[in-house]
């Protein structure tokens, strides 16, 4: 294998990437001690929510632990990145929030990791909002299925190690259900102008689930996302970030990547479409750290 000329910007990039992959081959994710149940949750759009979502998941699982994602995002976008059919006719959700099916009933194998499985989100969960208002505990039906399964697969010897349920970009009933089946938000934040615009009404939101509905959910994570390092903009806006939530952010964050925007049309993760790849290597450094920090936490 010739060397690798570090000399000019492309080549250290190139070799920088080498030893984060050589490293990441090496590394070894600790399992939690319990279930570690997370919402991803941002209500403004284009943050890169679900990119996160999948690919944390993907990241952990790609690590041998045992990951569920749930889908609750009525586009379906998360289910089209693990390669899961979610349509119409496909038990969903919907059902398991709506109707009552059993959760076990609707997870399905995602194709590129054994440890990873999805309950999808079908077009069905567009009206689920409004069905939800006249349901009984509209506001934990999720937390309760959610709840059975976990204990269903923990009987079985097959127990999870991380919940990740990816959000609709609104601060609806879908949302209300996913943080109160949750014990910790991860929060992902466009380095862009106008990053933190919005944050204080989720913030408001999450107090009020906390104070309501769920007093052990808390702000755990928060993922620093389309890092741009050749700008100022990015690292003012991260050290702004980092500011106001300095426990929370992540030491890693997510840079542009084009592999990261293709990989979804090929119905994959960046981590089983390019795994040496930039956009990859953060999400497996980013989940590397999520997982580490909860042994800390613990």
């Amino acid at each position: 294998m010739p060397i690798m000329d570090e000399s000019s910007p492309i080549g250290a990039a190139i070799a920088r990437d080498n030893r984060r992959a050589d490293r990441l081959s090496q590394a070894s994710f600790p399992q939690p001690d319990s279930t570690r149940v997370f919402t991803v949750a941002n209500q403004k759009g284009g943050v890169g929510k679900t990119t996160t979502a999948v690919n944390i998941a993907a990241a952990l699982a790609n690590q041998n632990l045992n990951v569920l994602l749930i889908d609750i995002d009525p586009q379906g976008n998360a289910s089209t990145a693990l390669g899961i059919d979610h349509y119409s006719e496909v038990t969903s959700i919907y059902d398991v929030i709506i109707d009552d099916v059993p959760m076990r009933e609707a997870v399905a194998q995602c194709p590129d990791f054994d440890t990873l499985k999805c309950v999808p989100a079908t077009i069905d969960l567009a009206g689920a909002e409004i069905e939800l208002v006249s349901l009984v505990a509209r506001e934990q039906r999720l937390q309760r299925s959610l709840a059975a399964y976990l204990d269903e697969e923990s009987a079985a010897g097959h127990r999870v190690d991380y919940v990740i349920v990816d959000c609709p970009p609104s601060l609806g009933l879908l949302t209300v259900n996913a943080f109160v089946a949750a014990r910790e938000v991860l929060i992902p934040i466009q380095c862009e102008y106008y990053a933190l615009e919005g944050l204080s009404q989720l913030l408001k939101n999450i107090q009020l689930i906390q104070k309501h509905l769920n007093p052990k959910l808390s702000i755990s994570t928060i993922l620093l996302t389309m890092y741009d390092g050749r700008t100022n903009l990015s690292a003012q806006v991260a050290d702004d970030v980092r500011s106001h939530f300095p426990d929370q952010v992540l030491s890693s964050s997510i840079p542009r990547s084009v592999r990261i925007s293709e990989a979804p049309s090929y119905g994959q993760t960046v981590i089983s479409y390019d795994p040496h790849s930039s956009g990859a290597l953060s999400y497996r450094e980013a989940a590397e750290e999520i997982a580490q920090r909860g042994v800390n936490r613990g």
